[in-house]
C-alpha cells in the first residue's frame, strides 16, 4: 500500500487517474490532457504501473492504459476507520451545533 500512496502523492499521476477514471487511453490521449509532456506522461504511467494502479495491454503498436481498482478498493478499505473517526466526530459537532440553536430558541425563565 505505501508504493500506492506514494503514486497518488504526485498531482499529475492523479490527473493521470482522473482521465484513466473515463475509460482506457493511450499515452497520447492521456497526454492531450495534461501539461507536461508524452514522455513524462509516461514516466508517471510507468510509476502507476509498478504501484499496480494501472494496467496495460498492447493493441498493435499501441499501448491502452487502464485503471486497476483492487489497489484503491485495499486504500479505501484501510482508510475506513479513519473515515468512521472522522464521521463520528462530525456528528458529534452537528449535535452541539443543534443544542446551541435549541438554547437560544428557548426562552430564558428567569427573565
Amino acid at each position: 500500500m505505501d508504493a500506492v500512496v506514494q503514486a497518488l502523492s504526485d498531482q499529475n499521476r492523479r490527473s493521470i487517474l482522473e482521465t484513466l477514471r473515463q475509460g482506457p487511453a493511450t499515452v497520447n490521449e492521456i497526454a492531450g490532457n495534461l501539461a507536461i509532456a508524452r514522455p513524462g506522461v509516461s514516466r508517471h504511467l510507468r510509476i502507476l504501473r509498478e504501484a499496480g494502479l494501472v494496467q496495460v495491454r498492447k493493441d498493435a503498436q499501441r499501448r491502452i492504459y487502464a485503471i486497476d481498482p483492487e489497489p484503491l478498493a485495499d486504500l479505501d478499505r484501510w482508510l475506513g476507520p479513519y473515515r468512521e473517526l472522522w464521521a463520528n466526530r462530525m456528528n458529534a459537532l452537528h449535535t452541539e451545533i443543534a443544542r446551541g440553536k435549541r438554547a437560544r430558541r428557548t426562552p430564558d425563565p428567569d427573565q
